[in-house]
């Protein structure tokens, strides 16, 4: 069987997906063990996927959801290599819609009775004083579909009027669009890595992620804390807590209809209730750092190049029934049936 990984430079992107080529040959190096010819493609354009196109392979593994083109358009990887029957992994472009957007997703999840954060959008003099707003104080702001932390500091925690201004016209005009604006959720906080198996079943990996201490006092996930690595993934000892954090990813994954692999985020109020609060559905794949990989070794004892094995096993299954020379199809971990 013959694989190929799909990237494009990341550095101007807002959503990076696996990461940088340095995660995307770690992904390549551990395929490589595990018995397939594997090939890694950085594409800037429709051509290098045309390329990759007339080779055939029988199963694209995408690093990344789209090619940017120009400040306007884009190419959407899943939207293309269905258009042009090649197999490859991840959820389709509708669905992918949930990670790029997150009112889109709170939205969708609401309506099918899952706990988000309450939220607003807003943009620059929308809202001319404080009893306007549709959420009391304290707030957290953030921008709609900014990856990695990008847009939330200190500053993102708002608790006067002065200060959500100051922090919406900020953003709108970083980001030129509208931003998001939620209640802020004073518990904690949490990760969940879920890979959908080639027998329909959920390897569940849930972790608590403990957020650096700012010079003010708060605990937030902003995108210096995610550069710095200085944040913590911790195992969940309390059974109650962490099945209840497993079920609320699991209804999550699945209302939002996600194939393959992805991440949810989970914050807790005071009280201990659990809130979705956004799905990443090409999670970061950097070895020694990345959220998916240290919460499935954390929850679960799987090395790296075992988490990839996984990570690709529906792909492989809609490609073919073999199995490779040095696949271990047993799993030792809690399974979950997708409802």
């Amino acid at each position: 069987m013959h694989i190929e990984i799909i990237t494009t430079p990341t550095e101007a992107l807002k959503e990076s997906g696996f990461g940088s080529q340095k995660a995307c040959n770690s992904v390549l190096d551990a395929i490589h063990k595990i018995g397939y010819s594997v090939k890694l493609n950085v594409c800037n354009n429709e051509n290098d996927l045309d390329q990759v196109v007339k080779r055939k392979p029988q199963l694209v593994i995408l690093a990344v959801k789209y090619i940017p083109i120009n400040k306007d358009d884009k190419i959407w990887l899943s939207d293309y290599f269905s258009q042009h029957g090649i197999n490859f992994t991840g959820s389709s472009r509708e669905v992918l819609k949930f990670d790029s957007n997150k009112v889109l997703a709170k939205m969708n999840l609401t309506n099918k009775g899952i706990n988000t954060a309450k939220y607003f959008i807003a943009i620059p003099a929308q809202y001319q004083n404080e009893s306007a707003l549709p959420i009391p104080f304290p707030l957290f702001i953030k921008p709609m579909d900014a990856a990695n932390g990008n847009g939330i500091d200190d500053l993102s925690f708002v608790t006067n009027y002065a200060d959500y201004k100051s922090k919406v016209t900020s953003l709108y005009k970083t980001f030129d669009q509208p931003v998001l604006v939620e209640e802020y959720l004073d518990g904690r906080e949490f990760t969940v890595a879920i890979i959908k198996t080639a027998n329909e079943q959920l390897v569940v990996s849930a972790v608590e992620v403990i957020p650096p201490t700012s010079t003010h006092g708060l605990r937030i996930l902003g995108a210096q804390a995610k550069k710095d690595d200085s944040e913590k993934l911790i195992e969940i000892v309390d059974i109650e807590v962490k099945d209840r954090v497993t079920a609320l990813a699991v209804d999550a994954f699945n209302a939002l209809g996600a194939r393959d692999f992805g991440r949810i985020d989970i914050k807790t109020d005071n009280h201990g209730e659990g809130f979705f609060m956004e799905a990443n559905l090409v999670p970061g794949m950097t070895y020694g750092s990345s959220y998916f990989p240290q919460a499935c070794e954390i929850a679960h004892g799987f090395s790296y190049d075992k988490v990839i094995e996984l990570l690709i096993e529906g792909g492989i299954a809609r490609a073919s029934t073999t199995i490779p020379p040095n696949i271990s199809p047993n799993i030792n971990s809690k399974l979950f049936p997708v409802l």
